[in-house]
C-alpha cells in the first residue's frame, strides 16, 4: 500500500511539472492578447471582428498593435516622419503633468531599446540585503554627474529584480569594486531570477559555448 502510495505521488508531480508550466504559459499569453486586442477599440464598431463575424475572436487586435506599430516606425523613419513627431512632442510639452510622464518614460525605453548605453546589458553579483548575503543585479549606468561629486568613489548604478516578478524591485549605487560581473546573458539571469534559482544558466566550456548541465 505505501509503495503504490508513493508511485501516485510520483505520478502525480510528475504531471504537475508538465502542465503547470503550461498552464502559466496560457495564461500569460492570453493576458497578453487580450491586452492588445483592446487596440480593436479604435475602429468603428461596424469594422470590429465582433460585429462582421458574429462573435470573438483572439488575436485580431494583436496583429493590428503589431502593424501599428510597424507603420509607426515605417513612418517616422523619413524625415516628414520626423517632422511629425517633433511636432507632436512640442504639443506635449506643453501640457505639464503628461510632459513629466511622457519624457521620463521616453528617456527608460530610448535607453531600454536602443543599442547603446550599459543599461541592462550586464548581470553582476552584489552583496544584498546584508554583506555576507549576494544578490543577481542588473547594471543601469553611472552616477548622475551631481551625485557622483558626493560620492568619494567610482560607483555604478544597478537595480536588484525581485523574484518571482522581476518587474520590481530596488535601485541602489554600489562601489564598482565591490561588484562581480558575471558571464550571463541578461536572459539567463532573468529566467534564473524568475524560477527563485531552480532554472540554472547553461554552463560555457573555455571557449565560451554554451553547454547543457
Amino acid at each position: 500500500m505505501r509503495l503504490q502510495l508513493i508511485a501516485l505521488k510520483k505520478y502525480f508531480i510528475t504531471g504537475l511539472l508538465i502542465w503547470v508550466p503550461l498552464a502559466i504559459t496560457v495564461w500569460v499569453l492570453t493576458a497578453i492578447i487580450r491586452a492588445m486586442d483592446q487596440s480593436l477599440l479604435l475602429l468603428p464598431q461596424s469594422l470590429q471582428p465582433e460585429r462582421v463575424f458574429g462573435l470573438y475572436v483572439p488575436g485580431v487586435g494583436t496583429l493590428l498593435t503589431l502593424l501599428v506599430i510597424f507603420l509607426t516606425g515605417l513612418v517616422t523613419a523619413n524625415i516628414v516622419g520626423q517632422r511629425l513627431l517633433r511636432f507632436w512632442e512640442g504639443v506635449l510639452a506643453r501640457i505639464p503633468v503628461v510632459k513629466s510622464i511622457y519624457y521620463s518614460v521616453k528617456q527608460v525605453s530610448d535607453t531600454l531599446f536602443s543599442g547603446s548605453g550599459e543599461a541592462f546589458r550586464k548581470v553582476l553579483l552584489v552583496r544584498y540585503p546584508h554583506p555576507e548575503a549576494w544578490a543577481v543585479a542588473f547594471q543601469t549606468g553611472n552616477p548622475a554627474w551631481d551625485i557622483a561629486d558626493m560620492l568619494p568613489d567610482e560607483y555604478v548604478g544597478i537595480f536588484i529584480p525581485t523574484a518571482p516578478s522581476p518587474v520590481n524591485g530596488f535601485f541602489f549605487f554600489v562601489k564598482r569594486k565591490d561588484v562581480i560581473e558575471l558571464d550571463m546573458s541578461v536572459d539567463d539571469a532573468l529566467k534564473y531570477i524568475v524560477s527563485m534559482g531552480v532554472v540554472t544558466p547553461p554552463m560555457k566550456n573555455p571557449l565560451g559555448r554554451a553547454q547543457n548541465q
